[in-house]
């Protein structure tokens, strides 16, 4: 539609910003939905973004996403940031209040459990999980996974120190086991999901054998470049329901449109195909 006037503006700031999807996805909805609205790409250097989000009153933006670097040093920029951001350490979403306030928040939680439910029958309460990593996008993960009341989950990474900062921080039923015992721990487990990069294009597949996973055990990764990862493809050659990680970056976009924007999208897929389109040109 046309722009007007009275349109709502809101964005994602990263360096670079080439690569983000968001601009992409946000437009589908203002498209489909016949919003009067925009979402732009803005490449903002690490140094200029106390000046770039301060500026967000000013020029009448609703607010943005943070895409690398800017996650973390959101946290000390923002007039507020919501528990969940400073649990996980990072800021994907920022919303400007009413007052001109920027609050700031992050929905990559929200995401991943979303997606976890829209892809497979899964029941966060009937037993444990198992998480490969101890990044930011794993701290997302077990803090989705513990506010869902799963009632233990496994954490393995190459670097166990990163690990068990990682469970200290958050707290809950979180244990570090060894990367060398991974396989043994998948026993019993209901979930296993990979937040590493292992599996995504260029990087090597993730090295971890299924054969002790129960059949029944969900399988997700959260990279989406290519959406089936070798360790999908072996957990759905084994019977396994498999969740790839695309709905996770389309789930996590809803909350931040609706504060921008004033409509709750969905995920359908329509969507997913439009995206898609995008990773494989």
């Amino acid at each position: 539609m046309t722009l007007t006037g009275n349109a709502k503006i809101a964005g994602v700031m990263g360096w670079p910003i080439a690569h983000s999807r968001s601009p992409r996805l946000h437009g589908f909805w203002l498209d489909s939905l016949d919003i009067d609205g925009a979402y732009l790409p803005l490449a903002v250097r690490p140094e200029d973004l106390p000046t770039a989000l301060a500026a967000l009153g000013p020029l009448g933006f609703q607010g943005v996403n943070l895409t690398l670097p800017h996650k973390e040093a959101a946290l000390d920029i923002c007039d507020r940031v919501d528990e969940i951001a400073r649990r996980i350490g990072a800021v994907n979403t920022i919303i400007r209040d009413p007052g001109g306030g920027l609050r700031g928040t992050n929905t990559d939680a929200f995401g991943f459990i979303e997606n976890i439910h829209a892809g497979a029958a899964w029941t966060p309460s009937d037993g444990p999980a198992m998480v490969i990593g101890a990044g930011g996008a794993a701290r997302a993960v077990v803090a989705a996974l513990i506010d869902a009341g799963v009632p233990e989950i496994r954490l393995a990474n190459r670097t166990a120190a990163r690990a068990e900062a990682l469970a200290r921080d958050l707290e809950g039923p979180v244990s570090v086991v060894d990367l060398a015992d991974a396989e043994s721990a998948l026993a019993d487990a209901l979930l296993l999901v990979n937040t590493t990069s292992l599996g995504m294009a260029g990087q090597p597949p993730l090295d971890l054998a299924l054969d002790r996973l129960p059949e029944t055990a969900v399988v997700n990764d959260i990279v989406y470049v290519p959406l089936e990862t070798d360790l999908l493809a072996r957990a759905r050659a084994r019977g396994n329901p498999v969740v790839d990680g695309l709905g996770m970056l389309l789930h996590q976009a809803r909350p931040g449109f609706e504060a921008w924007f004033g409509t709750r999208p969905e995920v359908t897929p329509e969507l997913r195909e439009f995206v898609m389109e995008d990773l494989n040109p």
